[in-house]
């Protein structure tokens, strides 16, 4: 033991107040950071391929994984279509205000990265674009620099400027694909050989492990689990790269290929967690998973013991039921299983939360924060979710409200689900005293809704209708 001199301890009592003031500050600073946020979201599948849900065609073991150690919701909704479901999430607006074009964000909008942005994040997106007005040459359309001015500092992207036709310097998001990295192409020759999904997530475990010292927003919008249903790099072969792409034409290949590109999905899933487990980020970051619409209607799963038909498009449960996961270690409590409504509204409100901002006159009025349950309190959970779908994409337009178990669509028709996935039996006439409160309840909600979309729009429509003055649809407790 090193003897204490008269020297040594006048020294140890001048230093001794200044690590005490270094070790609380650094205390404070850790406890005053801002939680890491990282969004996943899958194109194309419904909650019935996930084992954590009751899938059983499907291998997803990090998914579930992240339910069991974290949260998973039982009623998690979006719209069926995934441009108006990404234009809802991202800037916490019901569809009526903002959604106008397919593949269209217009960028007079706020998003959930500006939100963040603003708050001091670094903020990136990889994946799925599609929101530049391409399909139908919007102002802007050919803007390679997009989705930096929509709040993200770096981004690696498929489908900016450039559609799925070669002839133009297109071409599919998996194997060889042309994708744009802040504002630069990467032609398909550049890419040649390489994964588009893997190159999405090399590029996302970069950006964090680039950005440790400061709070960051990863929006990681998926190409997977999307047609054409090719195979993965773990069910490739000796396939030819030229190929690779195209979706065989044999139903049994298809499904194979599928399930294939399901598993694989959720591999990079465990491969961003892993990630974030390796920098030291665990307690410091949420993750979330979820997906913009039902699966695809070509694809049959088995759910419990029965056949699930994939419904993107459609408005009954297997075009807007999604898995929805999040885990914040020694957060979340372990193993939790939600029957909270969260909508696609309720996320730029949660991130607002989590990033302590403070509501701004300007910031969306339609979403309700589920942080407190990230953190295992009550929270105050939305009694209902609205869906106001106007796809302008060739499918059928309407509006309904729902609660857990009954969904009212505006034209009358009421169904108890999930007993009824297929809505085959119509209960607006049965004398239900439980039925018929919910029923008049949802009948306010609508009542209080702008129009119900009734015309089956496409890419040509011209009339457009939107409401962004809209009042506001929660109230307390509703």
């Amino acid at each position: 033991m090193i003897p204490l001199t008269p020297r040594r301890a006048f020294l140890w009592k001048m230093l001794f107040p200044c690590l005490t003031v270094m070790v609380s500050s650094l205390t404070v600073a850790a406890a005053e950071r801002k939680p890491n946020i990282i969004l996943m979201m899958a194109d194309d599948v419904g909650w019935e391929c996930f084992g954590c849900y009751g899938g059983e065609d499907y291998r997803t073991p990090h998914i579930d994984a992240l339910a069991q150690k974290g949260i998973r919701f039982q009623h998690c909704y979006s719209t069926p279509l995934c441009t108006p479901s990404r234009v809802k999430l991202m800037t916490g607006q019901y569809n009526f205000r903002n959604y106008t074009h397919f593949g269209y964000l217009s960028p007079k909008e706020k998003t959930f990265g500006h939100l963040l942005q603003n708050a001091g994040y670094k903020t990136a997106i990889a994946g799925k674009w599609q929101l530049n007005g391409l399909y139908n040459l919007l102002p802007g359309h050919g803007d390679p620099t997009r989705p930096l001015k929509a709040g993200f500092h770096e981004s690696l992207l498929w489908q900016v400027t450039k559609g799925k036709q070669n002839r133009d310097g297109g071409g599919e998001r998996f194997w060889n694909p042309p994708l744009e990295h802040n504002g630069k192409m990467i032609t398909q020759k550049e890419n040649w050989g390489k994964y588009g999904p893997d190159l999405f997530v090399d590029f996302i475990c970069d950006f964090m492990e680039r950005n440790l010292t400061e709070p960051f927003f990863v929006y990681y919008p998926m190409v997977l689990v999307h047609d054409p249903f090719v195979p993965t790099p773990d069910t490739v072969g000796d396939q030819s790269l030229q190929t690779a792409n195209i979706a065989p034409k044999d139903p049994a290949t298809r499904k194979r290929n599928f399930t294939a590109m399901v598993n694989y999905m959720d591999k990079l899933v465990g491969r961003i967690v892993e990630k974030v487990g390796s920098l030291g980020l665990s307690e410091e970051t949420i993750i979330m998973f979820t997906a913009d619409n039902g699966t695809n209607r070509s694809i049959r799963s088995q759910w419990r013991g029965r056949e699930i038909y994939g419904g993107k498009g459609g408005m009954k449960d297997m075009g807007t039921h999604v898995p929805f996961v999040a885990y914040w270690k020694d957060h979340t409590p372990q193993g939790a299983v939600l029957s909270d409504l969260i909508e696609f509204t309720d996320f730029y409100t949660t991130l607002s939360d989590a990033a302590g901002i403070k509501p701004h006159w300007e910031d969306p009025i339609d979403g309700r924060s589920f942080l407190p349950q990230l953190r295992g309190q009550r929270g105050n959970p939305r009694d209902w979710t609205l869906s106001h779908y106007q796809p302008y994409w060739g499918q059928v337009p309407g509006q309904f409200a729902r609660t857990a178990d009954f969904k009212l669509y505006r034209d009358g028709r009421f169904y108890e689900v999930p007993k009824d996935l297929e809505e085959t039996t119509d209960l607006s006439h049965v004398a239900n005293r439980r039925a018929q409160a919910i029923q008049q309840q949802l009948q306010a909600l609508l009542d209080r809704c702008p129009p119900a979309p009734t015309e089956k729009g496409d890419r040509m429509t011209i009339f457009r209708p939107t409401y962004p003055a809209w009042t506001g649809l929660l109230e307390p407790g509703g």
